[in-house]
């Protein structure tokens, strides 16, 4: 899949979506094809390989919700369905780009994916994160149906 189909995929799109700000849709779209190009540059392999083992990385498996039951406040692990997975996988790796040091947004973007394909930067860590989390309130999992 080269750049352009990857733009008109779904998760493409999505990806998009999330980067976009103020409607700028085509401004987004610059931006993520710049980022496919560079990491074409730079790595010998397909650029769309390098996002979606950056996706796979990143994505979260559970996360915690917050339920009140009788005057506390509990954490408890819910487990994801693969749609917000992706969803927070995404926003995620944007938002951990947008957080780092650089010139352009595209470098930026560049620098994440190739450091989330790596098992590396923010957005991974974000995802460890949370499982720790959500591995430490595991004994309260038996409230999730309150």
């Amino acid at each position: 899949m080269n750049e352009f189909n990857f733009l008109k995929s779904l998760l493409g799109a999505k990806f998009v979506n999330h980067l976009m700000r103020d409607g700028k849709k085509v401004k987004a779209e610059r931006i993520l094809l710049k980022s496919l190009e560079l990491i074409k540059k730079s790595e010998k392999v397909e650029p769309v390989e390098v996002v979606l083992k950056a996706l796979e990385n990143v994505k979260p498996l559970v996360e915690v919700k917050s339920v009140r039951i009788g005057g506390s406040s509990y954490q408890i692990p819910v487990p994801l369905t693969k749609h917000r997975q992706y969803s927070l996988g995404i926003r995620w790796i944007i938002d951990s780009a947008r957080k780092r040091n650089g010139y352009s947004m595209s470098e930026k973007l560049f620098d994440e994916f190739i450091d989330a394909s790596k098992n590396q930067g923010a957005s991974v860590r974000r995802r460890v994160t949370l499982h720790k989390l959500a591995d430490a309130n595991r004994a309260f999992a038996h409230y999730r149906w309150y």
